[in-house]
């Protein structure tokens, strides 16, 4: 694993725009100057046994968290997950269903000495999807033709809705985001979902999850033509909509209506899942030591808030690291991970972003960083796995 850097692409910020990249809020370079979101004049060279092994942790750790899912719901432990009581029936019913699933990110520390550690599980509404699957790709393909890339996003998320079209009650899907995010990566993402829904012979529609309707009468979500739906992707989080009354039309809803990413997911979308993860597999080589609400025999760790995103709210305790973010997480609770900060290359901190679609490991991108911990002032930067001489 090595950090390369280079010239852009003449008028790269017109290619990517056109690829459907809309959104560019600057990320943060070293001195907190600004540098752009997607910058490819720096891009990540792979070994192929190095992926090759990234691959298998990545199966691994997926195929652990479903474990830890059929842990929780067997167990009924629902309030470690801080999940509504209201709701644990509708959960656990989704789990026992085998509702289906579209994908998610792990987001790994990794340095290419040893294994990936599993930092957290982004399972219900990961982004950075566009950037990973088509933009770095093409990036690829114009500057460095003959190499290969971690990336079979595409492809398999076709795949993966030509699977899940048998198990659905009809052939169209409405495809929701929130009119309140502003910044457009929300609604492309959303976008994009649909255009690989479309290409697997899926009828689709788009709109914002604010202009879903209840019909009282039918007892059924529908949408502003009045029409039934019948499968909803939605890229909203669960603990968002199982927060008011939309949340309980929700589990009113289904089984009739299909949701994606389904009800079960709730636990895997919470960060939880790695103090479960911890308790039910003690010493594994891609987890870090987590424990729920106390930092149990660990003296440098990481506080994360259980429904925290973007990097807020997290506070670091270790000599020589001492450092907090802002926000308005943790009313849930806590999860305190051992602290294990990411590698530095030149004076910023890569973190892996490894994509899983279905059950299968799907790709890779990176969000690089000055600080310790990855957030908005983060920048997505490409990758390639050198083949060539």
């Amino acid at each position: 694993m090595e950090r390369h850097t280079g010239d852009p692409r003449p008028d790269w910020a017109r290619i990517v725009r056109e690829q459907g990249m809309v959104y560019n809020t600057p990320g943060e370079g070293v001195g907190g100057g600004p540098r752009p979101y997607w910058d490819e004049s720096v891009h990540y060279v792979f070994s192929m046994d190095e992926i090759l092994s990234l691959e298998a942790d990545v199966e691994v750790v997926h195929s652990m968290c479903l474990e830890a899912v059929d842990h929780v719901v067997t167990t009924e432990r629902y309030r470690d997950f801080a999940l509504p009581e209201w709701c644990w029936e509708a959960v656990g019913a989704s789990w026992k269903r085998s509702d289906p699933h579209v994908y998610g990110r792990f987001d790994l520390r990794y340095d290419g000495s040893g294994p990936a550690k599993l930092l957290e599980y982004n399972a219900d509404t990961p982004t950075t999807l566009l950037e990973a699957s088509l933009l770095q790709w093409y990036w690829l393909k114009d500057v460095y033709p003959a190499d290969d890339q971690w990336n079979s996003l595409h492809e398999k998320l076709v795949e993966r809705w030509a699977e899940i079209k048998s198990r659905m009650p009809g052939d169209e899907v409405h495809f929701t985001w929130s009119g309140a995010e502003s910044s457009g990566e929300d609604h492309i993402t959303v976008g994009y979902l649909q255009e690989t829904a479309a290409e697997a012979g899926l009828n689709t529609v788009g709109l914002a999850i604010e202009d879903i309707g209840w019909d009282a009468a039918l007892d059924r979500f529908v949408d502003l033509e009045e029409a039934p739906m019948a499968a909803v992707f939605k890229l909203y989080p669960w603990e968002w909509v199982l927060s008011d009354q939309f949340g309980k039309h929700v589990t009113r809803s289904l089984p009739e209506t299909l949701w994606l990413e389904p009800l079960w997911k709730s636990i895997l979308s919470n960060k939880a899942l790695l103090a479960v993860l911890w308790e039910m597999y003690p010493g594994h080589p891609n987890l870090l030591p987590a424990y729920l609400d106390q930092p149990g025999l660990l003296t440098e760790y990481v506080r994360k808030p259980r429904l925290g995103r973007e990097g807020a709210n997290i506070a670091i305790v270790a000599p020589g690291f001492e450092h907090q973010t802002g926000g308005v997480y943790g009313e849930e609770g806590y999860v305190y991970q051992l602290f294990d900060p990411l590698p530095e290359f030149d004076g910023y901190r890569p973190a892996l972003g490894a994509w899983v679609v279905g059950d299968a490991a799907a790709g890779l991108g990176i969000r690089e960083t000055v600080g310790l911990v990855t957030d908005n002032g983060a920048a997505f930067v490409p990758h390639r796995i050198q083949t060539s001489a």
